[in-house]
């Protein structure tokens, strides 16, 4: 199961970090040019986290790789592109911290509670899909940095939205930690 479709898309995720943050370098493209090719690749690239799931429980070709593999990459997609952003003055770089490092703690968390045979203590929650959902919306309209349809500033929405996602991320993690606490707690004794 380490080459099948829904793994290799999941592998797309990852070979697309270094596609996206190399457009910025890309000194013959004008900052309009490198902010739409960035940001089709990004949503398209994202899209294949729905796609890799759907289709391993469609093709019957899910698996313990896949599902380790799977937030590793999305983590990695979106970890990078907040770099990105952060560089390009487009993201502050609190926003960043909260959210890369409460995917570095709840990552560890999680595979505190795996190693101890709690994992359905801090399995994914609504709450984390919904985090998850607006900095999927967030990441691209700060990518692009512009003006959507003559109709949507993306800058100001994606600002909004990053925001809004850091409060969730938050607010995550504290749920998170509060469904672990009974185990932390038993286990610190």
């Amino acid at each position: 199961m380490f080459f099948n479709l829904p793994t290799l898309l999941t592998w797309a995720r990852i070979v697309a970090i270094p596609l996206i943050v190399g457009v910025f370098y890309l000194e013959n493209l004008s900052v309009t040019q490198q902010n739409l090719i960035a940001t089709v690749m990004f949503v398209v690239f994202a899209l294949t986290d729905w796609a890799d799931g759907y289709l391993a429980r469609k093709l019957n070709q899910t698996s313990a790789f896949g599902a380790f593999l799977d937030p590793v990459a999305d983590k990695f997609l979106v970890c990078a592109a907040l770099l990105v952003l952060v560089h390009l003055d487009r993201a502050d770089v609190f926003v960043a911290l909260i959210i890369i490092g409460r995917e570095i703690a709840i990552s560890s968390l999680r595979e505190w509670m795996a190693i101890i045979g709690a994992t359905k203590s801090v399995a994914v929650h609504m709450i984390g899909k919904v985090k998850t959902t607006v900095q999927m919306v967030a990441i691209p309209f700060l990518l692009f940095d512009g003006n959507l349809f003559k109709l949507i500033d993306t800058h100001l929405w994606g600002t909004w939205l990053i925001w809004i996602s850091a409060i969730l991320t938050v607010w995550s993690m504290v749920y998170y930690l509060q469904k672990a606490l009974p185990e932390i707690r038993a286990r610190s004794r």
